[in-house]
């Protein structure tokens, strides 16, 4: 989300520890984002598509599947090994490398389009914005894009942040107010916006759905120890059974920088 740190103080944040749960449980954006993206000529098939911080390759996978040419990186092997698990179930054949985004390195390569979702406060600019210049296209665009819930409109979102905060305080990513700025933050300097859009969603999840969400979340599985994280989703069970049905929707806020180097 955007406005967002990227460490928690005293916490060390490995994303690779919750690398079954992301699979499972947080398929990312839904259709209707790939969908505007289309309408703007993005992930349209034999394009060229870089997916920084891939995770376990949710946008990468679906380019993949519309007919895109693909390669998806990230620094953690956890969660590439899972990418390529995923890939495969599917029988798509996407290029997954494990790689921190400052070292990236391609032999003769320009991208369609550079991606990355929800991950780019976790890059140093200073060395990754030159290196998305370089291999992007003349006519290529950077994409960010986030899929977050709305923790201040959503009774449930803010109940489960305020269970998150009584088992690691120094959680810093909660109380999203949902503000999107005209361009995301260090980005003005290298970079034009050619385009961006944002929207609303309800997504529905059941109670397992939610807890496996939130146990991939930065504040609980990349963050806690497993014995922790068993006593926080315990915990969780039983708030969502006093507070959520069966089946509920939590409200999302969806969005997309597209950008063109300057």
């Amino acid at each position: 989300m955007h406005g967002l740190g990227s460490v928690d103080p005293g916490m060390d944040i490995d994303w690779g520890k919750t690398s079954l749960d992301y699979a499972r449980y947080r398929p990312g954006p839904p259709s209707s984002f790939y969908a505007k993206l289309l309408t703007l000529g993005i992930g349209k098939k034999n394009q060229k598509i870089l997916d920084l911080g891939t995770g376990t390759g949710v946008l990468a996978r679906q380019f993949a599947k519309q007919g895109c040419s693909v390669i998806g990186t990230d620094i953690s092997s956890e969660q590439i090994k899972m990418a390529e698990t995923l890939a495969k179930m599917d029988d798509l054949s996407i290029d997954f490398r494990v790689m921190p985004t400052e070292e990236i390195q391609f032999q003769n390569m320009e991208f369609d389009a550079i991606t990355a979702n929800q991950c780019f406060l976790y890059f140093d600019q200073s060395k990754v914005n030159p290196l998305i210049k370089k291999y992007l296209h003349s006519q290529g665009v950077l994409i960010t894009s986030h899929f977050s819930w709305l923790p201040l409109d959503d009774k449930i979102a803010h109940a489960t942040e305020q269970l998150i905060l009584k088992h690691n305080p120094n959680w810093t990513a909660h109380s999203y107010n949902g503000l999107i700025p005209a361009i995301p933050y260090g980005l003005g300097n290298s970079f034009s916006v050619e385009d961006y859009f944002y929207y609303d969603e309800a997504i529905s999840f059941t109670r397992e759905e939610w807890r496996g969400r939130i146990r991939a979340c930065r504040g609980v599985g990349a963050a806690l120890t497993p014995a922790q994280v068993e006593v926080f989703d315990q915990e969780h069970e039983q708030l969502l059974s006093e507070i959520a049905d069966d089946q509920f929707t939590i409200l999302h806020r969806i969005d997309a920088h597209l950008m063109k180097a300057k």
